[in-house]
């Protein structure tokens, strides 16, 4: 399962190498205003939140990148939110973040479920079933 743990280790990494991170209904989280922006947002349109924990350097993030964003275009009853853990250091290092990618699913500012590492099928079946609980509870 691809996760990043450091810097260092991914410093020789092809840094020319550029991929889009943010896509389709992804949305680039760059304050702890803009968090509480969207979290709100989200609260009062009954939206689900996917937090994406990423950061540049890291492979197994920009590998996933292209999936979260086809994600965000194939669900847009959620709110896709991406957070460079190196822009927002702080910020998520309150969330704990020891690796990246890892992703939060948020429910009225609550969080409902977590994923640490770039697992595609994991992801697409935690949203399933996030989506599918949605459903049954009448939401």
């Amino acid at each position: 399962m691809g996760q990043c743990f450091t810097k260092a280790q991914s410093d020789q990494a092809d840094s020319d190498q550029h991929v889009e991170f943010v896509g389709g209904n992804v949305r680039p989280v760059t304050s702890k205003e803009e968090w509480d922006q969207k979290l709100s947002e989200a609260k009062r349109d009954g939206k689900i939140v996917i937090a994406n924990f990423s950061a540049a350097w890291c492979g197994p993030c920009r590998m996933l990148a292209p999936f979260f964003c086809e994600l965000s275009e194939k669900y847009p009853s959620l709110m896709f939110l991406l957070i460079d853990v190196d822009e927002l250091t702080d910020f998520s290092t309150s969330w704990d973040i020891k690796a990246t990618p890892t992703f939060f699913f948020l429910k009225n500012g609550q969080q409902i479920d977590k994923l640490v590492g770039a697992n595609k099928p994991e992801l697409q079946k935690k949203i399933t079933a996030i989506l599918d609980s949605a459903a049954n509870s009448g939401q």
